[in-house]
Order: structure tokens, then C-alpha cells, then sequence
């Protein structure tokens, strides 16, 4: 059955090959040029990557990066502003802006419990500490503890230390409340965070950052909540950043999650220097020469179609839109 096809969707179609075309020439492109390396004052490397193809595929699309430079880590309660990230002792501080601050007083917010997904390879971190502010004592266990708790908080009960150093010592704001209850808790998954603040007013996290200062002063309590991650050290990744053998970038296939060393003349499935990367290019550049060709020739037929559009147009007889044989295109 021939199709019938009106003037305007002639030249719709002749349009949409165009593009089609042209988005052909994008074949060629090289990956790694597409993998920033920071956001804002904060280093991107690997495992991580803030552009979909980059770093490990087991953080994939959990770093974003906004358009004022700010790094966010998107998890199942929210998105979270990046206050640092540590690749030596691998791990990420982000900030919650639901939690209690020193600005707040005793005014609190209605706040909601962080929390990570089980599947990937990010947990709390076991140096943060947690507190939490006006509890139900009908509901949760609120005891103080021997200091021997706040080193080896393992060996200890579940319950919440009303004389935790934190609760005694307000990092940055000692005596922010003074009419409010605080009890130091160390949850052991985020579980324990949300059942916490069913039953109480609102919690702020603190982290125990290490200055690098003589024992016993070599850790500061900092607002924060610290993440532990895993770097996946693959023998095939370390080949590709190697210097010596053209120092890629470890990223993966956005189809198919397979590893790719992005390097800035093409992708290989090694690293940038084994021979048949040039091969591999050589193909790439066949196959876009040959889209190339076909381009050029397509353009031609366009051209073609399109004179021979306004020649049809220029001897077709006015029928309000209703198809004669007169007027008939195909």
C-alpha cells in the first residue's frame, strides 16, 4: 500500500533526518573528556564519578553536582550537602540540614532520620556519635554510663547516656540548652536512628574527626555525619590509571555496567596504551566515515526533496487540504 504523506510532513520528515544525521557525528567522542574531576573545591576520583559512565558502577547516580558548585549525596531520605571527602581513609561527611544546629536553641525543627541504602557499598561510620534531645523516657532508656561506654560503647547496653561527654559539652554551643534533656546514643544502623526519633524532639549528629595531634588530643568532635566507603580495587582499574601505560580513567558502559578505561583518543577494555585501542579507533572512525557518507549523500538527497518539494508546490492546484491525483506525492 503506498504511503501518503502531506507537504508538511515531508518537510517534517526531512527534518528529523537532518538531525538524525548530525547526531551521527557524536560517535567519535571520547568519554573521559565528559568526567569532571571536582565539584567545586571537592575532588571527584575514583570510585566515584558526579557524570553517568564514570568511576565504579557501584556508585552510580549517588553523587550529584548543582549548577553553584555544590557536591550533594542523594540517598533514600533526601539529598545532602558534601562537606568533604577523604580518599586516603576512605570516607564522605555530609551535612543534614534537618538536624539540631547551635542556632537552633531550643527552638526545634520538625526533622526527619537520615538514612543509606543497604545495597551499596557506603555505612555509618562507627566514630559518629549521636544525640538526641527531649526523649520519651516512657519509650526509650535513658541512663547515665560509665566513661568506660563512650571508648567501648560494643560492650555496653542499648540504652541513652544522659551523662555522655557531648550531652555535658555542646560542640561549639555548651550551653545552647538549658531546659532541654540530652542523651548520647551510637546506633548501629539506621534503623536505630529512625526508631530513636519516633520518640524524640530532634537529634544532631557529631563525628570524630582526627587533627593528627598527640594522644589523647588527636580527635575533635565536628557537626557532621561521617559515611564509610569501600573502594573496589580491580587489577584491571589499576592497569588503566597507570601512568605508563597512558593513564585512563576507570569508568564503565552505561549499558551494560562493564569496565571501560575512558582514555582521551577512545574507550578500551584495558588501558590506553594496548594495541588494540588504535584498532578499535580505527573501526570507530570507519563506522563514523561511513555515517559520514551517508550524510553527505543523504544531504544531497534532501536537497533533492526539498527542490523537488517547492517545484510540486509551485504547479500543485489549491484543494483545501484534499488529496487528487493531481496533487498526490506517492
Amino acid at each position: 500500500m503506498a504511503m501518503l504523506l502531506t507537504h508538511n510532513n515531508l518537510i517534517h520528515t526531512i527534518s528529523l533526518s537532518l538531525l538524525i544525521f548530525s547526531s551521527s557525528f557524536t560517535l567519535t567522542t571520547s568519554q573521559s573528556s565528559v568526567c569532571r574531576t571536582s565539584c567545586g573545591d571537592i575532588p571527584i576520583k575514583y570510585p566515584f564519578g558526579i557524570d553517568d559512565g564514570c568511576g565504579s558502577p557501584y556508585y552510580r547516580h549517588l553523587f550529584a553536582c548543582s549548577n553553584s558548585g555544590k557536591l550533594e549525596l542523594r540517598t533514600p531520605s533526601g539529598s545532602y550537602p558534601v562537606r568533604n571527602v577523604s580518599y586516603a581513609d576512605p570516607h564522605v561527611v555530609v551535612t543534614d540540614p534537618f538536624m539540631w544546629s547551635c542556632e537552633d536553641g531550643e527552638r526545634f525543627r520538625p526533622t526527619r532520620p537520615f538514612s543509606l541504602d543497604s545495597s551499596t557499598h557506603f555505612k555509618l561510620s562507627p566514630q559518629n556519635e549521636y544525640m538526641f534531645f527531649n526523649c520519651s523516657e516512657d519509650n526509650v532508656i535513658i541512663q547515665p554510663k560509665p566513661m568506660f561506654c563512650e571508648h567501648f560503647p560494643e560492650h555496653c547496653d542499648s540504652s541513652c547516656d544522659s551523662a555522655s561527654y557531648l550531652c555535658r559539652h555542646l560542640p561549639g554551643c555548651s550551653f545552647a540548652l538549658p531546659r532541654s534533656t540530652c542523651c548520647s546514643y551510637y546506633p548501629k544502623a539506621t534503623q536505630s536512628l529512625r526508631l530513636m526519633l519516633k520518640y524524640c524532639t530532634s537529634y544532631a549528629s557529631v563525628y570524630w574527626k582526627n587533627v593528627g595531634a598527640p594522644m589523647p588530643y588527636d580527635q575533635v568532635p565536628e557537626y557532621g555525619i561521617r559515611i564509610d566507603f569501600d573502594i573496589p580495587v580491580t587489577t584491571r582499574c589499576l592497569q588503566c590509571q597507570d601512568p605508563l601505560k597512558g593513564g585512563g580513567i576507570c569508568g564503565f558502559d552505561t549499558q551494560n555496567q562493564s569496565f571501560l578505561c575512558l582514555c582521551k583518543d577512545g574507550n578500551s577494555t584495558t588501558h590506553c596504551k594496548d594495541y588494540d585501542i588504535a584498532r578499535h579507533n580505527r573501526r570507530v572512525h570507519v563506522i563514523a566515515g561511513t555515517v559520514t557518507g551517508v550524510s553527505v549523500a543523504g544531504a544531497f538527497g534532501i536537497g533533492a526533496a526539498v527542490w523537488y518539494l517547492k517545484k510540486v508546490r509551485a504547479k500543485a492546484p489549491v484543494t483545501c487540504g484534499v488529496q487528487s491525483n493531481e496533487n498526490r506525492l506517492f
